[in-house]
């Protein structure tokens, strides 16, 4: 289902929310806002407080690390299989920045009154936190695809990931913006698009990017893709309907 700001709210158009029983969604629901979500925008700054939670349904939001000579990449991305804001009831403060990667819609709920129904200790809580392990899965494996795997692996993780959360094969991003999410030089990922284009698996132009071999990308790509995939399956279980947890297609 894709979201609009027109569309009746449905726990359906994001995995966690989806995830709760109905009773606590219901709860919850009169508390959630359904935002519009454009490129670039930042949603937390790092170090800040957190004033809100959002629950991404089509857009896509990158947590980046920025260095002190305004180098950065990203450590992890989000979309309808997650939140952002876990920050909140860790007891710290973001150490990322979250900014807006693929523009779409998301619902956005005040801290304070996540807080309230994670402090009840029942099923919200147990499914956040199960979130927030597979989330550092996701962070810790992204810092060994960078260091021990090629750009063009990389390259690969990162677009099956992205298209993981996308409603179709098509992605609009610039070499140099994909460079900058990898922390690399944007040399070095129009080798590793060109390599994946001649051998027919994705189509490039004009910052528009089109899978056209899935599997061949996933034939391509390190180990790193499917640890973290078969890590979100295993640490989010959907036991309210009893069945494995997968990415929504929108």
């Amino acid at each position: 289902m894709v979201a609009t700001l027109s569309a009746p709210l449905s726990s359906n158009q994001n995995n966690l929310l989806a995830a709760l029983p109905v009773e606590i969604f219901e709860r919850i629901a009169p508390y959630l806002e359904l935002i519009s979500m454009p490129l670039g925008q930042v949603l937390y700054e790092s170090g800040y407080p957190l004033q809100h939670v959002y629950f991404p349904t089509t857009a896509i939001v990158s947590l980046h690390y920025l260095m002190e000579n305004g180098a950065s990449t990203e450590v992890a991305g989000v979309g309808n299989e997650g939140m952002l804001g876990i920050s909140l009831f860790m007891g710290g403060d973001m150490l990322s920045q979250a900014t807006v990667q693929v523009a779409g819609f998301g619902y956005k709920m005040k801290a304070r009154l996540l807080m309230e129904e994670f402090n009840r200790a029942g099923p919200m809580m147990r499914l956040l936190l199960r979130y927030t392990l597979a989330l550092i899965a996701q962070i810790s494996q992204t810092a060994v695809c960078n260091r021990h795997h090629s750009i063009e692996q990389q390259l690969c993780r990162w677009l099956l990931s992205i298209m993981d959360r996308l409603p179709s094969n098509e992605l609009t991003m610039t070499q140099e913006l994909i460079a900058i999410m990898l922390g690399v030089r944007r040399e070095g990922i129009t080798e590793a698009a060109g390599k994946l284009q001649n051998a027919g698996l994705i189509s490039y132009r004009r910052g528009h990017i089109t899978v056209i071999d899935r599997s061949g990308l996933e034939s391509r790509t390190c180990e790193c893709y499917p640890v973290v995939k078969k890590e979100f399956q295993r640490l989010l279980y959907d036991t309210a309907a009893a069945k494995p947890y997968t990415f929504i297609s929108n």
